[in-house]
């Protein structure tokens, strides 16, 4: 039996730039680091020679071709396993809730089915397969952060390059600054699930009409991501906090979808009782919307209440995709 494990991430800053239509025609960079929430994925030997997959449903098929779960029956065929296998998935956070977690469960599986085939890949390769699933294979319209992010750990920045290579760069903001920062961001679920892709396409469309207000909005958050790891590594965190607000403003113009009343209002709320900055993580819509909140954290907390959303309390991370039982 092999359990393989893989963190999802929060994105920092420069989050959209990680799409195929933005960094194949001006290159893309973002932030993003792991916290201690995880996908995780059971591999083992099935004594019959059918396939058994348990996720949020259960299939039961004798061909790879059979699965309905996408990911699950690419991930087969890619790596040539077509039979006596059982696999099985649970994560510590819901599915489409902005963290990443489509993408991380797509590392985990791999690592795992790597390690059932004894074939030893590098991170760069796993979170490199990953993609060449997702926006290969399946053709989703979203980035490469959260492949790279699962696959290696930590607070990394992460260049995109024209021709769809992938630099990882640690960021140098040291323990104290690290604890600093991870004591002031809360993360809230907004109890609303979202299609990212729905929201993706939408900016991915944009970004090949060459829209000017799109790109012009994408160029700027970049330039945010660079300004922010600059922060970071200064430990001037309260700078953050803006850019953070500055970010926010500027990625809810990528789509109509990314926010919406009911979240500006909590937003609103939110800067009035304690938070500088924030933004719904990831695409947008629903899922985790973060808050960075230096001070008053038990005020902005019995706001947030009044809403009936509670803290989600977490760690960074440190350590990327992992095989943590094999027997």
């Amino acid at each position: 039996m092999i359990i393989s494990r893989a963190p999802v991430r929060i994105s920092m800053g420069g989050g959209g730039t990680d799409l195929p239509s933005y960094y194949e025609q001006f290159g893309g960079f973002l932030m993003a680091v792991t916290i201690n929430k995880y996908v995780f994925v059971m591999a083992n030997r099935r004594f019959s020679p059918s396939l058994r997959i348990s996720y949020s449903q259960t299939e039961i098929v004798d061909h790879v071709s059979e699965i309905k779960h996408n990911i699950f029956r690419e991930a087969l065929q890619l790596l040539d396993i077509r039979n006596q296998i059982e696999l099985a998935s649970v994560a510590d956070v819901p599915a489409h809730c902005g963290l990443g977690t489509s993408s991380t469960f797509t590392v985990a599986l791999l690592n795992a089915l790597f390690c059932y085939k004894k074939k030893y890949v590098s991170l760069g390769e796993l979170a490199e397969t990953a993609c060449q699933i997702e926006l290969g294979i399946l053709r989703n319209p979203i980035g490469k952060q959260d492949q790279y992010a699962a696959s290696f750990g930590g607070f990394n920045a992460y260049w995109f390059e024209k021709d769809g290579t992938v630099k990882v760069e640690s960021v140098a903001i040291s323990e104290g600054k690290q604890l600093e920062l991870q004591n002031n961001i809360l993360l809230f679920y907004l109890n609303k699930e979202r299609q990212a892709s729905q929201i993706l396409q939408d900016q991915n469309d944009s970004s090949l009409r060459k829209e000017t207000a799109v790109l012009d909005n994408l160029h700027r958050i970049k330039q945010m991501g660079l300004d922010t790891r600059k922060i970071f590594e200064t430990g001037n965190l309260h700078e953050f906090g803006e850019i953070l607000h500055e970010h926010w403003l500027a990625k809810k113009k990528l789509s109509s979808k990314i926010s919406s009343s009911w979240i500006d209002e909590i937003y609103e709320a939110a800067r009035k009782n304690g938070a500088l900055g924030g933004k719904v993580v990831g695409a947008g819509g629903g899922g985790f919307l973060l808050l960075y909140c230096p001070y008053e954290k038990s005020k902005l907390i019995a706001t947030m209440s009044q809403f009936g959303l509670a803290p989600t309390w977490f760690a960074f991370e440190h350590d990327g995709a992992k095989v943590v039982y094999h027997h």
